[in-house]
């Protein structure tokens, strides 16, 4: 599985109108995508700005070309987007997942008890294996 993340930034007061606007577009075109296993748009108020971040996981960097074309690694902007983005990455990043939070044989019998509920934590390595990043975010599964 690949995770893939883009940031940017919007006025505060537009991280609804924004988190509306990319759940009609990106979300959902990335929902109609074969390949796409799933997708966030996270944001987080820090004074008169809120960053936003989407990540979204696919079968492999193939099913990426689908929605992103040849070059997955330039950002996916949508008409309405320069209304609300104050800052932007004009790149995507793509992780190797290397550890999944549904993965309930590796963990403890009271955690995988509760993950029939969320799933609170996946990390995320990049292919080189230089970094990780922990995604901490509460996913509905199976309610």
């Amino acid at each position: 599985m690949i995770a893939r993340t883009w940031r940017g930034a919007v006025r505060a007061e537009d991280a609804e109108p924004y988190a509306a606007y990319i759940r009609a577009t990106g979300i959902a075109e990335y929902a109609a995508t074969p390949g796409n296993l799933g997708a966030y748009l996270l944001y987080r108020s820090d004074g008169d700005r809120a960053e936003v971040l989407t990540i979204s996981f696919w079968e492999s960097l193939d099913a990426i070309r689908g929605f992103a074309g040849d070059d997955i690694e330039r950002a996916v902007f949508y008409p309405e987007d320069d209304r609300y983005l104050v800052d932007r990455d004009d790149t995507a990043n793509h992780y190797v997942v290397a550890a999944d939070s549904t993965d309930a044989g590796s963990r403890p019998a009271s955690i995988r008890a509760s993950a029939s509920r969320t799933a609170p934590m996946t990390s995320v390595v990049d292919p080189a294996g230089a970094s990780t990043l922990i995604v901490a975010a509460w996913v509905s599964i199976g309610l």
